[in-house]
């Protein structure tokens, strides 16, 4: 309970003034979810909750680097549980910043698990009869090492959010449910990047669909995300290309070659 006050009061100070905070919005840890960490009754090898991280489409994925909001994007390739601990798991992936990409390895610990105090089943209770046994948030620490021979390398580290649910096969599920509702996000990482070669830190946040942390004008959409014009020389000119032609008035070549994605 302690660390969720702590975990609390940072959000707190991060969204005071020019910023806006979606975690408490999308992870309401006083009203949605239960006080009690149920660590322990998920110490069990059974409960694998590494596909949590690698199910949304990369292109769905938003983070921001620095206080001016550059755009930064990651890719978490590889994440698999390790024998030593049932809430320890290894990553491996690429962030990319402008031209610049790197390589990291690092690790995910979970540190406690809040059950919700109402299972919800989305609009019209679509998902009342899938058998979902129950649902919740993790909370996690992430470090993740780029490596100290590219260019413009450094640590990430922070708090990790994702939703959950436990499927009649005793499974972890992405808790995709409340997808359509307004300003839905999933897989918050909200932390610092710090450098190798100067030593300091940036603030950098990312999450599927939105960006959990942001100044309040950067995000202006109200169903989705959408970058204000201010932002667009920062890495954004391509979401504001789709959301002004939502009908793919603008559309690539059926001749085109597919190119390969960023991380490959």
């Amino acid at each position: 309970m302690k660390r969720i006050i702590i975990i609390l009061l940072l959000i707190s100070n991060i969204s005071i003034g020019q910023t806006l905070d979606r975690i408490k919005v999308n992870f309401d840890l006083e009203v949605n979810y239960q006080s009690e960490n149920v660590l322990d009754k998920y110490n069990s090898f059974e409960y694998d909750f590494s596909n949590v991280w690698s199910v949304t489409e990369n292109q769905n994925v938003f983070g921001i680097i620095g206080d001016e909001h550059q755009r930064i994007s990651i890719k978490l390739i590889s994440v698999f549980r390790i024998s030593n601990g049932p809430f320890l798991y290894n990553v491996y992936g690429k962030s990319k910043v402008k031209d610049n990409i790197c390589e990291f390895y690092g690790n995910i610990i979970i540190k406690e698990i809040r059950e919700v105090k109402e299972l919800h089943f989305g609009v019209d209770d679509e998902y009342a009869d899938k058998g979902i046994k129950n649902q919740g948030v993790l909370i996690a620490d992430y470090e993740f090492y780029e490596s100290k021979e590219q260019n413009h390398s450094g640590i990430f580290k922070g708090t990790l959010f994702s939703k959950w649910y436990l499927n009649s096969k005793n499974e972890i599920v992405y808790d995709n449910i409340e997808f359509i509702s307004d300003g839905y996000l999933n897989n918050a990482f909200v932390g610092v990047w710090k450098s190798y070669s100067t030593g300091k830190e940036k603030n950098c946040n990312w999450a599927d669909y939105r960006v959990p942390i942001a100044n309040r004008d950067f995000d202006i959409g109200a169903g989705e995300f959408s970058v204000s014009e201010k932002y667009w020389n920062k890495g954004w000119l391509d979401i504001a290309l789709k959301n002004k032609s939502p009908n793919l008035a603008i559309k690539p070549s059926e001749k085109a070659e597919k190119q390969k994605e960023w991380w490959e």
